[in-house]
């Protein structure tokens, strides 16, 4: 854990992270290799990317934690390499691995961080106890965090990166671990706080997680950033749609799939029927080929229940943009480069 935070700071407007040409080795590795990001202040910005990607030596370097080779960065504001001091009062972080003082109790680790960060004795002792309510941490706030079990670390870790309300949060791989429930106490907090105003850059190999969380996604490979787009359009781009049929008679299936293959539509193939589920699976390309083919479907008398079409998942986006390849093929971690 680190926090760097503090709230009366001034953050550029429109954009809180601005990055052009980020560059970083380690030895002869290319941790970082030119890398171009904008992330709108008040938003989530979802970075994917397989292990060793980039992802971690990126936010070091955002972070003031690792100086670039190469290249210029700015958040809220102010300049990674040139402003640091400044630069660490405005954001808070979240590494992958918990870090706190484990002789104090977890809420002296709350409460000293907010006092580091100019909070007020009443503002660090209010803000202390209500994270460690919406992080489900009141039973066990008076107790040595080395008693701690490693979810309940790392939630602490995660109320200490928000007790200033950082005008820029960097969470990385921030809800390995945890159970669904702390999940999804994480994420309504990240909510909380950027409709108040931070901004956040979310790293995360959970496709959920950047679905719920993000509103803009970037994707990073072998140091660089090989797509971005809004979780939709990164969808549409990887392999359009699935029309998805369900006719009145679940008899009906095999004869609309012949229908359809027999008929040979432009661009129509891979018509599949799921007996199971009373469905037929028909990709298409564009809004063309969907009207085609309920009209076909139509024209043959088929009576239909239900029709509804569905952009491929975030983890089959993923795969296809990244490729299906294991990360220890790929590149060394980020902390196996850093080492």
């Amino acid at each position: 854990m680190v926090d760097m935070t503090r709230n009366d700071m001034n953050p550029g407007r429109g954009t809180a992270i601005e990055v052009r040409g980020l560059v970083k080795h380690y030895g002869t590795t290319k941790a970082l290799d030119g890398v171009d990001l904008d992330v709108r202040e008040g938003t989530v910005l979802g970075v994917l990317g397989p292990n060793g990607a980039g992802k971690t030596t990126l936010v070091r370097c955002l972070s003031t934690l690792v100086v670039p080779d190469a290249g210029h960065a700015t958040v809220a504001g102010y300049d990674v390499v040139t402003q640091p001091r400044q630069l660490r009062r405005t954001i808070g972080l979240t590494g992958q691995y918990a870090s706190v003082d484990e002789k104090l109790s977890g809420w002296e680790n709350l409460y000293m961080i907010g006092r580091l960060l100019d909070l007020s004795r009443k503002e660090a002792r209010s803000r202390s106890d209500e994270l460690l309510e919406r992080f489900s941490l009141t039973e066990a706030a008076r107790r040595p965090a080395m008693d701690y079990s490693g979810g309940m670390r790392r939630r602490l870790d995660l109320a200490a990166s928000m007790i200033g309300r950082p005008a820029v949060l960097y969470l990385d791989e921030p809800t390995t671990g945890l159970d669904p429930r702390t999940r999804n106490e994480v994420w309504d907090e990240v909510q909380r706080m950027v409709a108040e105003g931070s901004t956040v850059l979310l790293t995360t190999q959970y496709m959920e997680e950047a679905e719920q969380l993000a509103s803009e996604l970037t994707v990073i490979d072998q140091g660089r950033i090989i797509a971005r787009g809004g979780v939709d359009e990164l969808k549409a781009k990887v392999g359009g749609r699935t029309l998805q049929i369900r006719p009145s008679d679940p008899a009906d299936l095999a004869a609309m799939a012949h229908a359809l293959h027999e008929t040979g539509l432009d661009g129509i193939s891979g018509a599949q029927t799921v007996p199971d589920e009373g469905l037929l699976y028909v990709p298409i390309l564009s809004d063309e080929q969907l009207t085609a083919v309920i009209g076909l479907l139509g024209t043959r008398g088929f009576p239909l229940a239900h029709v509804a079409t569905a952009l491929p998942s975030l983890d089959e986006v993923f795969l296809a943009i990244t490729g299906d390849k294991t990360a220890s093929a790929a590149a060394p971690t980020d902390e196996e480069v850093a080492a």
